[in-house]
């Protein structure tokens, strides 16, 4: 009787654990891939770690400016470029006071190159001026239900109370996604723009290195600051299968990335099936 009693008592403890493995497996099987990442598949949370920490987003902050640029004005409207945004630092194309460009083009170079003065830009056009238009993006914000993210930039500068979360990401990039333009912007490999009186040319590479490599990638956005550390938005779909995957301060996001991914499309059957999880 002691003998079968610890034969049971084995096999209980050998099923516990082998549930408690794949548990884990299925919550966070990338414990180091980044700082917080959440992965989604049709919509659903799969796998996370940290999916809910506050942390400085770098240039995926240009999703929401991207958004709010499509809502309030006509991409074939016309930016005169002031001295603010010629100023900017980091990421740029070089964009000098007084040209004028239209506003798809600028958004090109912004979702594209990552471009800051096109950034600010589009900003000063859409609200007059920064402030305004970070105070544009704080409704939204709150608009969409997001309660762990705050802008104080449209670049994604480093700052004390610019923050967000890969969970809050995740559902400002699906959402924004929606907009066509957005969506095909984000999916460009390369592709030139010009000033309206065509005199300057630009030609933008996009800075997502699994456009045009990783089969079935189409987005979204990278970052990089020094605070926030290199971080990447990307989606990639298959037989109609859709993965995102969100990674803030990830310091191999070009090698985790395709991983992840990888590993999602093979097990999609069986995370389909994962109970419990909710939509965004």
């Amino acid at each position: 009787m002691r003998k079968l009693l610890l034969f049971a008592v084995c096999l209980s403890v050998i099923f516990f654990l082998n549930v408690r493995a794949w548990a884990s497996d299925v919550l966070d099987p990338f414990p180091r891939a980044a700082k917080a990442y959440v992965l989604t598949m049709q919509g659903r949370p799969l796998w996370a770690h940290e999916p809910e920490k506050e942390l400085p987003p770098a240039s995926l902050t240009k999703v929401m400016t991207a958004r709010l640029v499509l809502k309030n004005t006509a991409i074939e409207d016309i930016v005169t470029i002031g001295a603010d945004a010629a100023a900017e630092t980091g990421s740029r194309i070089g964009l000098r006071a007084g040209q004028r460009f239209y506003v798809k083009d600028l958004l090109a170079a912004m979702l594209i190159n990552s471009a800051n003065d096109a950034c600010h830009a589009l900003a000063d056009h859409v609200s007059g001026d920064e402030g305004k238009f970070v105070e544009m993006m704080n409704r939204e914000v709150a608009a969409l239900g997001l309660r762990r993210t705050h802008f104080t930039n449209a670049c994604g500068h480093d700052a004390p109370e610019h923050y967000t979360t890969a969970t809050e990401l995740a559902r400002m990039a699906g959402e924004t996604l929606k907009n066509p333009v957005f969506a095909y912007l984000v999916s460009v490999e390369r592709r030139t723009i010009s000033d309206v009186d065509g005199r300057r040319k630009v030609h933008l590479r996009n800075r997502n290195r699994l456009i045009g490599r990783y089969p079935g990638a189409f987005g979204v956005k990278t970052g990089f600051t020094r605070a926030a550390g290199k971080c990447l938005i990307t989606i990639a779909e298959r037989d109609g299968v859709r993965v995102m995957l969100v990674l803030l301060n990830s310091p191999n996001r070009w090698m985790r990335a395709p991983t992840m991914l990888d590993k999602a499309f093979s097990q999609r059957l069986k995370l389909a099936n994962v109970k419990g999880a909710t939509r965004f």
